[in-house]
């Protein structure tokens, strides 16, 4: 893939080798503009192959409000998304914020307060701080959506992810 060199310097860090077949398959798709719906296989680097093009893409900005909007079913898993997010962007300036349930909304209020570019977030969550008017929406440029996909015949969960520009 033709990157960034901050984004470069961050996978070397991480030490990846080659994409996995998701991977491939999602950056030139989500670079174009497509919606894309992805479905893997725990482990297979999912976040990876949806946040890349889209840190990719993304510039500094002063603004307050997210750009980027990612919605997972749980709070572990916003927690793992989030985290995964700024050790890829850790040489940009990309501003990250997880919120979630069970955690002090008046802490997650100041960080909004302070601004951000991409909100990872809990339905519950978000839906609270919007009617609270603390958070806006109005600023999304693409939103993906992380779901959660039971095959009770075999017993394993695979996770799904939605790609859509705003």
């Amino acid at each position: 893939f033709n990157l960034s060199k901050p984004l470069k310097q961050a996978i070397n860090d991480l030490a990846f080798d080659a994409p996995t077949a998701i991977q491939e398959k999602a950056f030139p798709a989500i670079l174009s503009g497509k919606d894309v719906i992805g479905i893997a296989q725990t482990g297979t680097g999912k976040t990876f192959a949806y946040m890349l093009p889209i840190l990719h893409q993304l510039k500094f900005s002063k603004q307050l409000t997210p750009r980027v909007l990612i919605l997972v079913p749980t709070r572990e898993l916003v927690m793992q998304v989030e985290e995964n997010i700024k050790s890829y962007a850790k040489y940009m300036s990309v501003r990250v914020l997880g919120i979630y349930g069970e955690a002090n909304i008046r802490l997650q209020m100041e960080a909004i307060a302070e601004g951000l570019d991409i909100l990872v977030a809990t339905p519950g969550r978000l839906y609270d701080l919007v009617i609270k008017r603390v958070l806006s929406l109005k600023d999304i440029r693409l939103r993906v959506i992380v779901g959660i996909m039971h095959k009770p015949i075999r017993f394993k969960i695979s996770f799904q992810f939605t790609v859509k520009p705003c």
